[in-house]
């Protein structure tokens, strides 16, 4: 009998501490809301491409890295097939594009690099346990040990990157064409199999000019990475960046308010206006989207949340110049007296999965209790459609950035943001 009891014991005390550790692996993989991102001197650069980011601004990683001689040797490589390109392509467009890609070869091989190269308490390591997991960015690999963390977004990035030129240097279809296309007539009319030959004198002149630009660079990625951010700007399509930092401008009164609130005043965290883009140019905020403003200002002076998020980008129609968030910030303060420290902007979104992510990352990044509900507050067909969303963000995002309350009426809709939603979306680099 006191053998069994002792052995009862053991096997509780064993299932405690299972527990216990389980629960600290778990907490120690999770992002931490103090953490602050690295944004370095581009916006552009860190949203997309974080870990790069990281190599390029913590010194001793970017050290390890330049004074590496393998990774030294492909940085080599790159500068040398990029430079003989303009020899060898010709009027090749496709030449002169795969110069500006990483060839799956490549990822694999520096990938095994920076295992060969990572140790738990060097640079690698520390920016893994430092950054890496409390930024949140790659989370989706949560389950994943430090080692393969660190491939997987190394992965991603250089995939992202990949992505990125097909699109903006290729002409490839993005995942919504109308309004997230390449600017340019790349194809030639009469073969469209073929560049244009004034699109191939442009990615010609495109190659010089990086060569130029990167003649100095020590690091691996640099040029293809310059590549990617290269293509964007040359296509008007750094919208990803556009009013950062936002708790330094548009959104600083509210993150001020924010370390005031007692949130057991307020239900809710926040009040979520997705996008209602207009069809006109010319048009700066459509009938719709008031409406769904004014659904949102009631909601907010009835006390439910004190503050609204105003959430959409540049997007409808093609190339608008109008960026939805900050139109409907102008209309709820000067129409509906709403006051500017209750508002939050999110410029980015581009489309009603990305007002949900998006919104889950302010909220998280800004400080708001997590745990907390919030509500999206908008039209009754978009409202619906936002209670059935979830395959489809599974679908564009990979991921679910939200999961569905209580409905309120036809047009209010609960919902408690995940954790899910901090991770970078490599294959939308307007709004990663």
């Amino acid at each position: 009998m006191f053998n069994y009891s002792k052995q009862k014991l053991v096997i509780g005390i064993i299932f405690l501490l299972m527990s216990l550790f389980g629960n600290s692996y778990a907490q120690m993989n999770m992002p931490s809301a103090n953490y602050k991102l690295l944004n370095g001197k581009r916006f552009l650069q860190s949203k997309n491409y974080y870990l790069l980011t990281l190599f390029t601004e913590l010194p001793e990683v970017k050290k390890l890295l330049e004074s590496d001689l393998v990774l030294s040797q492909i940085t080599k490589k790159y500068a040398d097939t990029l430079g003989s390109s303009l020899i060898n392509c010709g009027r090749n467009g496709t030449c002169l594009l795969n110069n500006f890609i990483f060839s799956e070869t490549d990822i694999k091989s520096i990938g095994d690099r920076l295992l060969e190269l990572y140790q738990p308490n060097n640079a690698l390591g520390k920016l893994v346990q430092n950054h890496l997991i409390p930024s949140g960015c790659y989370i989706l690999f949560k389950d994943f040990n430090a080692k393969d963390l660190l491939r997987k977004a190394w992965e991603q990035d250089s995939k992202g990157i990949n992505y990125c030129v097909s699109v903006y240097g290729g002409g490839d279809k993005p995942n919504y064409p109308l309004i997230d296309s390449i600017g340019f007539n790349t194809k030639d009319p009469s073969n469209p199999s073929k560049y244009a030959a004034n699109y191939i004198g442009f990615l010609y002149n495109s190659a010089s000019v990086l060569l130029l630009e990167n003649s100095s660079n020590k690091l691996f990625f640099t040029t293809k990475l310059n590549a990617a951010l290269h293509f964007l700007e040359m296509n008007e399509r750094e919208q990803a960046a556009d009013f950062e930092p936002m708790e330094n401008g548009e959104n600083k009164l509210a993150v001020d308010k924010i370390k005031t609130i007692n949130w057991n005043n307020y239900k809710y965290s926040v009040i979520l206006i997705p996008g209602a883009g207009p069809d006109d140019p010319k048009q700066a905020l459509s009938a719709e989207g008031r409406l769904r403003c004014k659904l949102a200002a009631i909601l907010y002076k009835q006390g439910l949340a004190p503050f609204i998020v105003s959430s959409g980008g540049k997007v409808h129609p093609y190339k608008t110049p109008f960026c939805e968030a900050t139109e409907q910030k102008k209309y709820l303060i000067e129409k509906l007296g709403i006051p500017a420290s209750a508002i939050i902007i999110d410029p980015h979104a581009r489309h009603t999965t990305t007002n949900m992510r998006n919104t889950a990352r302010l909220i998280f990044r800004y400080g708001m209790p997590f745990s907390k509900s919030a509500i999206t507050c908008t039209t009754k067909g978009q409202s619906f459609m936002i209670a059935n969303m979830i395959p489809r963000c599974m679908k564009e995002l990979n991921l679910a950035p939200y999961k569905n309350g209580n409905r309120l009426s036809e047009t209010a809709l609960e919902f408690y943001p995940l954790m899910e939603a901090l991770h970078i979306n490599p294959n939308e680099p307007i709004d990663p």
